[in-house]
């Protein structure tokens, strides 16, 4: 308890204690968040090698992933201050590789897929680094944004459940680009928080920035599978 109230404190060793303490929480977010693309690339290996995604229907595959991603982010933020917290992450970064084993497994099914894969990964980790180093460059407070933010990721969600049912090649490729942009903005967001003090739980800052991360991945997959997939 001690270090969270050095920051109370006038004077350069307040400001010194709480820089460590944004810094602390920005280093094992990023050391967390490292360590989640394991379990999450597991997942999605044993989605693609046993094919169990890809038997479910798609409205089954639907249910088991509400249920499944809001029922584990409910219950990492329950215990996101213990040890627990972290092996739920993990558990949960698993389910969402499992998840995205169908995406993955289609587009294997191109002859060019693993480059397509590739691609989608470097081009994640390029908006990553892009928004990580405009987040420590920003001065101005970005905190308005969440809101706005949400309702975009509600507006989204409602807009992708109905597209089941549509099944709108248009709308999907829509709904990719508008996502790449959305949760690149969500992440520049999330990074800013931790970085302002905003954020003060890495298991909660990593939550957050997977979740931007695995949604920059999967909307940049689907539409290099939709636009530069080859037959063989």
């Amino acid at each position: 308890m001690n270090d969270r109230l050095q920051p109370v404190y006038a004077g350069p060793a307040g400001s010194g204690a709480l820089t460590g303490e944004r810094n602390r929480v920005l280093r094992n977010t990023y050391w967390l968040l490292a360590l989640s693309l394991v379990p999450t690339v597991l997942g999605a290996w044993v989605g693609v090698t046993t094919g169990v995604m890809a038997r479910m229907g798609m409205g089954l595959s639907t249910v088991i992933f509400l249920v499944g991603a809001f029922g584990l982010m409910f219950a990492i933020e329950k215990f996101k201050n213990s040890g627990t917290g972290v092996a739920l992450l993990l558990g949960f970064t698993f389910f969402m590789g499992l998840m995205l084993s169908r995406l993955i497994g289609a587009v294997l099914g191109f002859s060019n897929g693993s480059s397509l894969i590739m691609m989608a990964f470097g081009g994640t980790a390029a908006v990553f680094f892009a928004m990580a180093s405009l987040a420590t460059v920003i001065k101005r407070d970005l905190s308005n944004m969440g809101k706005f933010l949400f309702v975009g990721a509600i507006m989204l969600l409602v807009a992708g459940l109905i597209n089941l049912f549509v099944q709108s090649s248009a709308l999907m490729i829509t709904l990719s680009v508008i996502a790449i942009g959305l949760f690149s903005a969500f992440m520049l967001y999330d990074l800013k928080r931790v970085i302002d003090g905003g954020e003060t739980n890495y298991v909660s800052a990593t939550l957050a920035i997977y979740l931007d991360v695995y949604n920059v991945f999967q909307s940049l997959l689907a539409l290099l599978g939709i636009f530069g997939g080859e037959r063989e």
